[in-house]
């Protein structure tokens, strides 16, 4: 069945990820009917996940607000405020945030990588503890059960 889903902020999903950013889960594969996941990342500077592929889905990047250094394969490239990003599954990338702030939009397609964020990240709902910190091996398990790939530390 096709239906329209509405997403108002209080129904999205805010979780704590990488270096105490946030994301949030816009829609998520349940919404779309497996079609795509719609994400937001509110990070600051120096924010970098490690180099990686996904296997399952192709991401789609746009940077609302703020700077950052993208790597696709072995290609650097400046992604400036308004820039998008489109990163075919398979290809190793990765970003590191250089603006003091970033406001990242992020699609995924198909739907499903919200369950790694999920799986390894702190939903904010829940009382923060004291030197939170995602453990490496809770990120690996999250990323290897999400079909991404870990190929080296952040650029």
């Amino acid at each position: 069945m096709t239906a329209a889903y509405l997403a108002q902020p209080e129904h999205q999903q805010q979780l704590e990820w990488l270096d105490g950013s946030t994301f949030s889960v816009l829609l998520d594969k349940d919404a779309t009917e497996g079609q795509l996941t719609v994400g937001r990342f509110d990070v600051a500077k120096g924010e970098a996940p490690p180099f990686h592929m996904h296997t399952r889905e192709d991401e789609i990047f746009m940077l609302i607000k703020g700077s950052a250094l993208v790597w696709a394969g072995e290609e650097e490239h400046e992604l400036r405020e308004g820039g998008i990003v489109y990163l075919p599954r398979n290809l190793p990338h990765s970003y590191r945030i250089t603006s003091e702030r970033a406001d990242l939009l992020m699609i995924a397609t198909p739907g499903g990588i919200e369950g790694m964020f999920r799986h390894a990240g702190r939903d904010l709902t829940t009382p923060r503890p004291d030197g939170f910190e995602i453990p490496k091996f809770l990120m690996a398990e999250a990323a290897e059960l999400h079909g991404a790939v870990v190929l080296g530390p952040p650029r």
